[in-house]
């Protein structure tokens, strides 16, 4: 049964160009996870600032293992030595300096697929 991972991040709209560009930068990273079978990054459109990162996998035990793999540490890497240099600089993190996380809060959801259905094939 598939495992749906929904990370909600809180973005300040300054801040929405930079982590759409750092999501495209890192495209590619997560698809040769084993087990890995869908990702959507949802932009808000109804005047929230919460992104949505989606993703599914095979199994709880298949995320997990991305989770501690060497390329979703240097994925995320990236954001922590940015903040650590925002910070050196006297910057606050989060001004849209290019620098820090572009998240203020990040949440993650998890849910089984019980049921789904696509499109019908002729």
């Amino acid at each position: 049964m598939s495992v749906v991972k929904i990370n909600v991040l809180t973005v300040p709209p300054e801040m929405r160009e930079a982590l759409e560009r750092r999501f495209s930068g890192r495209a590619g990273m997560v698809e040769a996870a084993d087990g890995f079978e869908w990702f959507e990054l949802l932009r808000p459109v109804d005047g929230t600032d919460r992104y949505l990162v989606y993703t599914r996998w095979r199994s709880e035990e298949d995320f997990q293992r991305w989770q501690s793999s060497e390329a979703f540490q240097a994925g995320h890497a990236q954001a922590a030595g940015e903040r650590t240099a925002a910070q050196g600089h006297g910057h606050e993190q989060g001004h849209g300096h290019g620098q820090g996380p572009a998240a203020s809060a990040s949440e993650l959801w998890t849910f089984e697929v019980v049921q789904n259905t696509g499109p019908k094939k002729d």
